[in-house]
């Protein structure tokens, strides 16, 4: 399956498996992009926001100041681009709001809405706000990490990483506790830069 890194904010894939190259987006690098299909000269844009189901949009409806983050990437190392899938609660002061509704994972291939039949959870160690998620292959071994920027408190953010396991994706090993926000762009993607045309 081609996929690759055609700049920065851009990843091009076969999300849906139809045979076409999707664009992933993330132009605020900030893990709410969307996938652009097209089909037959026509484009549908589905935005990380929109992916939660209905059930999933029902249950926030009632609560203030809820964030969606997402990030694609292999995590099975099947070939297929899955999407890891966050809605939680932004902080408000110094104690992290514990209220994380969406923390699953969804394998590829994703239909033009970005479900899958096949989902899986991501476990965490906190149910804080998620304020950003991007994807490396630090160990080149075709299956994507996961990378968690999350509400530590007291104003600090706390990075941690997920590995596929067990069905899921299992997230821990904190590595970075600061107040400083790291750089999280799609260009950290471990993809290949697309080849000139």
């Amino acid at each position: 399956m081609a996929v690759c890194a055609s700049d920065s904010t851009t990843l091009r894939a076969d999300v849906d498996a139809d045979g076409r190259l999707d664009e992933i987006r993330d132009q605020n690098r900030n893990a709410s992009g969307s996938v652009v299909f097209r089909r037959d000269g026509r484009r549908t844009t589905v935005g990380v926001g929109d992916a939660r189901g209905f059930w999933q949009k029902l249950r926030g409806a009632l609560k203030e100041d809820m964030a969606t983050r997402g990030a694609f990437g292999d995590f099975d190392g099947d070939g297929y681009v899955d999407l890891a899938l966050f809605y939680s609660q932004r902080d408000e002061g110094d104690s992290p709001r514990d209220s994380m509704l969406v923390h699953e994972v969804r394998y590829g291939p994703l239909a033009r809405d970005l479900s899958s039949d096949r989902t899986g959870a991501i476990r965490m160690g906190s149910p804080a706000f998620v304020s950003g998620v991007w994807v490396t292959d630090a160990d080149r071994d075709g299956r994507s990490e996961l990378q968690v920027l999350q509400s530590g408190g007291d104003g600090m953010i706390a990075r941690h990483i997920g590995r596929q396991d067990d069905g899921g994706i299992s997230v821990g090993g904190e590595e970075f506790r600061g107040s400083d926000r790291p750089e999280t762009e799609l260009g950290r993607l471990a993809f290949r830069a697309c080849a000139a045309r």
